[in-house]
C-alpha cells in the first residue's frame, strides 16, 4: 500500500519554491506519492487565478507532485478555517498519511500549541490585538503572525485527531513581497507582479513560458460586472448570497456607487471590520452567484469526491490502488456530483468574462475534458 503525503496548494503559478517543498515533503514523510489539493480558478486571498487550473495543475505534476486533486470551489475561497477545513476533508478521502505544509516561524510545537486552544485561527490577529496571550516563544503577543502559519494553525486543528501526521517545511520566501530578488526564492504575488510588468520569471517558475504568453486577469477586469451587481441588485437577494451577512451588502453597495475604479473601491471597503481578503472573497461569491441555501445543502459527497486535475505514472498506480478500495475519485468531469460539477463550471464561466472568445473556449472544453495524464 502507498504510503501518501498531501498538500493544500494554490500553485498560483507554480515556482521553485513549490518544487522545494514538494522535495522535503517527500523526504521527511518517506511517502510513495505526493497528492497536491489544489485551488481551481479562484484563490483562497479571493483573486482570480493567474492561468487556468490545469496548466498549473500539469506544471507541479512534471516537477514533483503525482497527482493533482481540485480543491472545490466553495472550499478553495474562503478563510483559512474553511479552506484547510475543505483540503483535509479530500485529503482523508484520498487516504493521506500526511499533510505538509508551509511555515514562515518553522515551529510545529509552537504552532500545534495555538491549534490546541479553542480560538478560531481566523480571528488570531484580532485576539492578537484585543492583548489575548499565546505563546511568546513565536512573539504571538506583538501581532506578528504570518498568513502560512495561520494556515498551518488551521491545518492543525483539521487533523487533530485523525491520524494524520504533519510536516512542516520552512518557507525560504516571503508570501506578501511583491519584489523578485537576485539569488532568491521568490513569492507567487512577485511573480505575478513581475510578469504584469512584463518582466522575465524564468529563473523563478517552470511556467514562465506558458505565462508569457496569456493574459494575467486582475480584479479590474472584473469590476464592471461586480459593480452592476452590486448597483442594480436588492439588498434582499445579495443577502442570499454566500458570505454576505453583518449587513456587508449595504457596504459594499454604497461604495460601488461612488468608487470607478476597483482598486478605489477595494481600499474604500477595507475597515478594522472588513480585512481587503474578505472584501475580495465576498465578492468572488457575487460573480458566481453561490447562495447561502447552495452553500448549505452540499453533500458529503459533493466535499470529498477526489476530482482529479492531473497525474504521471506514479499517480496513474495511485488511482488504480484507489479504484478498488472505492474511493471517490472523479478523473472524468462527468464523475463530479451534479451539483458541485454545476458550481465548479459557473466559476470557470466566471474566471473566463473577462477572457479573448477563443481562450475561453479552449478552457470550457478542458474543464469537460477530464484529468490530464503527464508523460
Amino acid at each position: 500500500m502507498s504510503r501518501v503525503c498531501g498538500i493544500a496548494a494554490e500553485y498560483n503559478p507554480f515556482h521553485k519554491g513549490h518544487a522545494y517543498q514538494i522535495q522535503k515533503a517527500r523526504e521527511a514523510s518517506g511517502c510513495d506519492v505526493v497528492i497536491a489539493v489544489m485551488s481551481g480558478n479562484f484563490v483562497q486571498r479571493g483573486e482570480p487565478a493567474c492561468i487556468d487550473k490545469f496548466a498549473r495543475a500539469e506544471a507541479a505534476c512534471r516537477n514533483g507532485a503525482d497527482v493533482v486533486l481540485e480543491l472545490p470551489f466553495f472550499a478553495a475561497v474562503q478563510s483559512a478555517t474553511g479552506f484547510a477545513h475543505g483540503a483535509v476533508e479530500i485529503l482523508k478521502e484520498a487516504g493521506a498519511d500526511c499533510i505538509s505544509f508551509g511555515s514562515e516561524c518553522g515551529n510545529l510545537e509552537n504552532l500545534q500549541e495555538i491549534a490546541d486552544t479553542p480560538i478560531n485561527p481566523d480571528h488570531l490577529r484580532t485576539s492578537l490585538d484585543a492583548g489575548m496571550s499565546f505563546p511568546k516563544a513565536y512573539s504571538l503577543l506583538t501581532s506578528s503572525m504570518r498568513p502560512n502559519d495561520i494556515l498551518a494553525v488551521s491545518y492543525l486543528k483539521e487533523i487533530a485527531g485523525s491520524g494524520i501526521e504533519p510536516i512542516l517545511v520552512q518557507r525560504t520566501s516571503d508570501y506578501l513581497d511583491e519584489t523578485m530578488h537576485e539569488g532568491e526564492t521568490a513569492s507567487a504575488m512577485a511573480i505575478r507582479t513581475a510578469l504584469r510588468n512584463h518582466e522575465d520569471v524564468s529563473s523563478q517558475t517552470p511556467m514562465a513560458g506558458i505565462l508569457k504568453d496569456r493574459m494575467i486577469p486582475e480584479w479590474s477586469m472584473y469590476w464592471p460586472y461586480l459593480r452592476t451587481f452590486l448597483l442594480l441588485s436588492d439588498p434582499a437577494r445579495m443577502n442570499e448570497m454566500f458570505l454576505f451577512n453583518e449587513g456587508i451588502e449595504n457596504h459594499l453597495a454604497g461604495h460601488a456607487k461612488d468608487c470607478s475604479t476597483w482598486e478605489e473601491f477595494l481600499s474604500a471597503c477595507v475597515t478594522n471590520r472588513y480585512t481587503a481578503g474578505r472584501i475580495r472573497r465576498t465578492c468572488v461569491q457575487a460573480l458566481v452567484q453561490l447562495t447561502r441555501k447552495e452553500y448549505e445543502t452540499l453533500s458529503v459527497e459533493d466535499q470529498r469526491t477526489c476530482r482529479v486535475l492531473a497525474f504521471n505514472d506514479t499517480g496513474r498506480q495511485w488511482l488504480k490502488e484507489q479504484r478498488k478500495k472505492e474511493t471517490r475519485i472523479a478523473a472524468r468531469f462527468a464523475d463530479v456530483p451534479v451539483q458541485r460539477r454545476k458550481l465548479e463550471y459557473r466559476s470557470t464561466l466566471a474566471w473566463l468574462s473577462v477572457f479573448p472568445e477563443a481562450e475561453r473556449q479552449r478552457v470550457l472544453k478542458e474543464e469537460i475534458a477530464g484529468a490530464h495524464y503527464v508523460r
